[in-house]
């Protein structure tokens, strides 16, 4: 897919994503850049901010809390996946407002904990997978 310049934009931000937060030893799965959304999948290993008391597996597929999960806690967060996805998107919107003032995100985004290997080929293939059908799935007016 040829990406427009906002694309070109969330490409950049989103491989600059870990680079910038090295202290949450961040992976990077599948990603994809599509006309009007986003795909990527994020692996959040081990780190200060999440090891007190979580059993982290040792593979990509399992790296979710197992057994003596901390309670939620509301307020400001800081460190895991909300401030990851909050601080890719402010980045690409003070990009794209230079030369597109009424970039805008959807408010909210959709997450899922992937819980094993099949689960993510499945994802991961959904992603290769999602360009050459986007076509099938856009809105014909």
């Amino acid at each position: 897919m040829k990406l427009s310049e906002t694309g070109k934009i969330v490409e950049t931000d989103w491989l600059k994503t870990g680079a910038i937060r090295p202290d949450m030893n961040l992976e990077f799965g599948a990603f994809v850049v599509m006309p009007d959304h986003f795909h990527g999948i994020i692996i959040i290993g081990e780190n200060e901010y999440n090891k007190n008391g979580w059993v982290l597996g040792r593979d990509a597929m399992d790296r979710v809390p197992t057994k003596n999960t901390p309670p939620n806690k509301f307020g400001s967060q800081t460190k895991n996946l909300a401030s990851i996805v909050r601080g890719f998107k402010s980045s690409v919107t003070t990009n794209a407002r230079k030369f597109n003032p009424d970039f805008a995100w959807q408010p909210r985004f959709h997450d899922h904990i992937i819980r094993n290997g099949a689960e993510f080929e499945r994802i991961a293939n959904y992603k290769e997978n999602n360009p050459p059908n986007w076509i099938k799935d856009k809105f014909i007016e």
